[in-house]
């Protein structure tokens, strides 16, 4: 069970990676024009109805996606429901029917782990790895920021600390009453976000260069 979650998680990694390359860029598109969002915010501070048009010609203008940074988490969710839909009643009722509609008696699934961790129960470990290359993730990201425009706005930074330390908590917390495999392949997939992120501002930053 834990090879097949791996040769998974690199499959989806891999079609997804064209998606996650876009996403980083647009992020860094963003923190290339927050001084003109701070301006046009502080400029239209007493005009709301005109701020929200003047930020979507800043972005047309700009050639700016700002829901393009969300999109690989989007496209992620229906993919975690599934695989927790699996584990939950293709393994803990012994239930193989959502797995292997098509095969009449597909026999035994082993749900243990190089002979160490059930995936089909919830782990703790697991879901403290899981937090702790969060963590990572987001600290990479935000270090990488500190060559770029800052946001004065206190929100934009209260956002970004929140980033850094809240959603790791969450993803720990939730991780320890989800079935272990459903952790693993979070797990997995932040690290290679990690490295992929880390191929990436590496590209990015020679090309700036």
């Amino acid at each position: 069970m834990g090879l097949a979650i791996i040769l998974f998680t690199l499959l989806i990694k891999l079609i997804l990676s064209p998606l996650f390359v876009q996403s980083i860029k647009a992020q860094r598109s963003m923190q290339t024009i927050q001084p003109k969002l701070d301006e046009l915010k502080e400029k239209f501070k007493d005009q709301k109805e005109k701020l929200g048009p003047a930020i979507m010609e800043l972005y047309k203008k700009e050639k700016v996606s700002p829901f393009s940074s969300c999109l690989p988490l989007l496209i992620q969710m229906p993919i975690l429901i599934a695989v927790f839909q699996v584990f939950r009643t293709g393994l803990i009722n012994g239930s193989f029917e959502l797995i292997y509609p098509f095969i009449t008696n597909p026999g035994s699934i082993n749900p243990v782990s190089l002979g160490l961790v059930d995936l089909s129960k919830n782990n703790l470990v697991m879901a403290i790895l899981a937090g702790a290359a969060q963590f990572w993730q987001s600290k990479m990201m935000l270090g990488h920021k500190k060559n770029q425009p800052q946001p004065k706005s206190a929100l934009a930074a209260s956002m970004n600390k929140q980033m850094l330390y809240f959603m790791p908590i969450v993803t720990a917390v939730i991780g320890a009453s989800l079935p272990g495999g459903l952790t693993f392949y979070w797990l997995l997939t932040t690290l290679l976000g990690v490295v992929q992120q880390a191929m990436v501002f590496k590209k990015m930053d020679k090309v700036a260069a």
